[in-house]
């Protein structure tokens, strides 16, 4: 979850230790609200939800303890994390065992505390990228996205699902042409009827025929009984020939007849066999250009090509790549059983601008095997493959020196805490702005918007901060 995103409710009798830690988390780029005890953040969990409640053990009215068990008993979808002096760890880990997230020594490096609410963060990310696709999607990983390209392609295909036209799905290996063919089907009136995938380019052309037309005993060497092609078994729902384009002129003019007459033969048979299927095909290859070459029937194309969608490869849908980083973590975390997984910054970083040349099934696969490899919930560096280890190198490389202050933000620079606590909240508040800045370069009203303040606030902010 980005971090402008994510609310934290601060709860501390000490107000000046609020008042740091606030100042600290905004800095990072988190929404923070603060509570004197734990009846007071009782009162701001019934007005808003928060993401993360950082909590004192030790309060009046209410402590931490009795604060954390009003929040399981009220079910608040929040985690917790008690921060427990050095004489109370044994009263910390009984607060873990009634559900707290974790719990951190007050009064050491906040870097510690700043870990733990950044694993809440990349936790709760996925959750909700993974409900996002769920809801989006109805099961299909590929179906929920935020690029416009993409969106504009899938309206065309829900249209395209209450017909019974002939769908042509181009796009590169590995982008789904199969799952938006499954998609097509999922939401056509043939539904309940069978949906019969083939790929035409992964068995040889004799066989292939087989396949299609199936055979009576004795057609041909091997015949031993009588065989059900594909066409005849999806009768009243959806035939999907995947990778058409790699099909012989010899067969592309058996299957035209086919398509045009909804009539078949099996082979070695005479007897003529009505179909009734609703057809999709695809392909990766450029089938008008096949055309022109002569390895490709022009009256098939257009048969078959009544509504032709294409769908974008990875690389040109960037803005998808981190819901589908967190759909398939989720989706193998859940299959591995393992809990609470996170990805080291940098690895992210690395997944997010890779160009996957493989698509949505190189990512997958990638996914899956560094799952496989992690160990205790987290996927680090070291599981990369060779490619992807030396854009890591790289980016470490140029990435200057690893001390990580309270505060460092978007650019590497830190604050400096020297001096009064007013000029600390005012480094802190241009640390805060110029991350948000980094982070939107061409959106001001979202900067704004982030910060709660109107455009003309946000100008005088950064002319007040001397900020581009």
């Amino acid at each position: 979850m980005p971090r402008e995103f994510m609310k934290i409710l601060v709860v501390d009798d000490e107000q000046n230790y609020r008042d740091v830690l606030k100042m600290i988390l905004t800095a990072k780029g988190y929404t923070v609200d603060t509570a004197g005890n734990g009846r007071e953040a009782l009162e701001h969990l019934e007005k808003e939800s928060f993401d993360v409640v950082v909590s004192d053990l030790k309060m009046p009215e209410l402590d931490g303890f009795g604060l954390l068990k009003e929040i399981r008993r009220l079910e608040y979808d929040t985690e917790v994390i008690i921060l427990t002096a050095f004489g109370t760890i044994e009263k910390a880990v009984e607060t873990m065992k009634a559900g707290a997230y974790t719990y951190v020594t007050k009064g050491n490096d906040p870097e510690e505390l700043l870990i733990e609410i950044g694993k809440i963060g990349e936790m709760r990310r996925i959750s909700r990228n993974n409900r996002l696709l769920r809801e989006k999607m109805g099961g299909a990983y590929m179906m929920g996205s935020r690029n416009d390209r993409f969106n504009q392609m899938m309206k065309l295909a829900q249209r395209a699902a209450e017909s019974d036209s002939n769908i042509l799905i181009l796009g590169e290996s590995g982008s789904g042409k199969e799952v938006l063919a499954s998609f097509i089907h999922g939401r056509s009136s043939r539904a309940r009827e069978n949906f019969m995938e083939l790929n035409c380019q992964s068995i040889s052309e004799s066989i292939l025929e087989s396949e299609l037309f199936g055979h009576e005993k004795g057609a041909f060497t091997g015949a031993d009984k009588r065989r059900i092609g594909y066409f005849e078994s999806a009768h009243g729902g959806t035939l999907f020939l995947d990778e058409i384009g790699g099909i012989s002129l010899n067969l592309q003019s058996k299957l035209l007849r086919a398509i045009e007459n909804k009539k078949i033969y099996r082979l070695g048979s005479s007897n003529q066999i009505s179909v009734d299927f609703r057809l999709i095909t695809a392909t990766n290859r450029d089938l008008k250009s096949d055309m022109e070459a002569g390895l490709f029937r022009s009256d098939l194309f257009y048969r078959i090509s009544t509504i032709v969608l294409e769908i974008p490869p990875l690389r040109e849908r960037k803005e998808d790549i981190p819901l589908f980083i967190d759909y398939f973590v989720s989706k193998y975390a859940s299959e591995m059983k393992k809990e609470q997984v996170s990805i080291d910054p940098d690895v992210r970083e690395v997944l997010e601008n890779y160009d996957y040349p493989g698509n949505i099934r190189e990512m997958k696969n990638l996914i899956e095997r560094l799952l496989v490899l992690s160990d205790r919930g987290e996927i680090r560096a070291e599981y990369l493959p060779m490619d992807l280890s030396s854009k890591m190198a790289e980016r470490r490389g140029g990435a200057g020196s690893s001390d990580k202050g309270w505060s460092d933000h978007a650019d590497g620079t830190k604050l400096d805490f020297a001096g009064s606590l007013k000029e600390y909240r005012s480094q802190a508040e241009k640390a805060y702005i110029e991350d948000l800045l980094q982070r939107y370069p061409n959106d001001m009203n979202q900067v704004a918007e982030t910060l709660s303040i109107s455009r003309r606030q946000l100008f005088n902010k950064m002319v007040e901060y001397g900020l581009k």
